[in-house]
């Protein structure tokens, strides 16, 4: 599913951008951003864990890269990213791999976040969400983000979605905003 989801972000991505990683996890999709964006771009990673800003770090060390790592939740990046004219923002909702599985995202974090997010994005610029279901309240926050994506205006924004009818146990439900 990340490298599906790379393939389609690889088009919007240029050497010298800004982008965000809004749930930084273990660090994957910080260090495709960083890969993509370059030396001269910026990268912002977001996480509420301790642990995952030090696997994240861990990574990019390894690899020598950059990216600036924030000890926060996703809905305060405006407090951090001054920049109004971000390339791509990425989320992976749920919780972290291995971690705490209620130290998950939430509805209305996730949603002030997205919203946050939706105007800090350039005239071009792409948003994924992959909503992973199922658990305490993955149901709850597809439906939620979901419906909320539903009354953007479609003249400012193009959204899909993808489903995966014949996988079992709730497959992750990856969804692209371009902002127009």
């Amino acid at each position: 599913m990340t490298d599906w989801i790379h393939r389609v972000l690889d088009e919007y991505i240029k050497e010298g951008d800004c982008c965000i990683d809004a749930t930084m996890g273990k660090g994957g999709d910080t260090y495709y951003l960083c890969s993509k964006t370059g030396e001269s771009g910026k990268v912002y990673a977001f996480d509420v864990q301790a642990d995952a800003l030090r696997q994240t770090r861990e990574k990019l060390d390894k690899h020598k890269m950059n990216a600036e790592l924030i000890l926060d939740g996703h809905e305060h990046m405006k407090e951090y990213v001054k920049e109004m004219a971000v390339s791509c923002i990425m989320f992976n909702l749920g919780y972290l791999p291995g971690g705490d599985h209620h130290l998950a995202t939430k509805t209305n974090t996730t949603i002030q976040a997205v919203e946050a997010g939706l105007g800090m994005l350039k005239t071009g610029g792409i948003m994924s969400i992959c909503i992973y279901s199922g658990g305490d309240s993955g149901f709850e926050e597809r439906d939620g983000v979901l419906e909320y994506l539903s009354q953007l205006d479609d003249r400012k924004y193009f959204i899909a979605r993808q489903d995966f009818p014949n996988k079992k146990n709730n497959p992750p439900m990856p969804v692209f905003i371009i902002k127009l």
